[in-house]
């Protein structure tokens, strides 16, 4: 489900003036501006004013917000889930009956403008294929796609990447990578660690060193550096 124009119905609880745009100054009153209604784009208070309206109604119709992700909502009836979770402006839904489902939809079209766009394929890397009884999610193109990203297609294999006892230490003659880029590397690889716990400690070693965080450093390049 998608919600069009999702930051335009947002409520402002605080005076917000913004200058006449070009192409629309009143020529009476050139030096006057605008003091909006409701958000808008452009405006830093537009996602917040946006996900606590949405909270607001949703809570109305009887949801619970999550303890620990606060996009996640839940309500339950007679014993039965329909659970919901919000990002920006899309919204993943499902229930344990179709009346429930329905139920919502009617809800929020009735509150907000939206448009369904079918069943729930691909979602923040993740691929959802949905089959009668069961769900099965994989992110075999977002590994692929840091595969290509960070070079690593001719990289070796490894059944298990790391011992328990690895400790990282500074190699004085590694040359020297972008910091940006490792942090940026590690950060995609803590998302791939949901469904794959076998590399989740040699990514947290990498994550938590502050010495590799501050001076990455690559070892494997040095030789042939030296021998350029």
């Amino acid at each position: 489900m998608d919600v069009k124009d999702a930051f335009l119905n947002g409520y402002l609880h605080e005076a917000v003036y913004v200058e006449q745009p070009k192409g629309f100054i009143n020529p009476n009153f050139p030096n006057h501006v605008y003091k909006l209604k409701k958000a808008m784009y452009g405006l830093k208070q537009a996602p917040r004013a946006w996900y606590e309206r949405l909270t607001k109604f949703l809570i109305n119709q009887g949801y619970r917000k999550g303890g620990t992700d606060k996009t996640l909502f839940v309500k339950k009836d007679k014993g039965r889930l329909m659970i919901t979770q919000i990002c920006v402006d899309d919204i993943v839904f499902g229930g344990m009956s179709n009346q429930m489902v329905q139920h919502f939809v009617h809800q929020m079209q009735s509150e907000f403008e939206m448009s369904l766009v079918g069943k729930l394929t691909y979602f923040l890397g993740l691929q959802v294929k949905q089959m009668e009884d069961m769900i099965f999610i994989s992110q075999s193109n977002y590994v692929k796609n840091i595969v290509k990203k960070y070079g690593f297609e001719n990289a070796s294999h490894k059944r298990t990447p790391a011992t328990t006892h690895l400790k990282l230490s500074k190699d004085e003659n590694g040359v020297v990578i972008d910091q940006s880029l490792y942090k940026s590397m590690i950060g995609s690889f803590l998302y791939l660690t949901a469904i794959r716990p076998n590399i989740t400690f040699v990514v947290g070693v990498c994550k938590i060193s502050s010495r590799a965080q501050d001076e990455p450093s690559d070892s494997s390049k040095k030789d042939s550096e030296v021998h350029r």
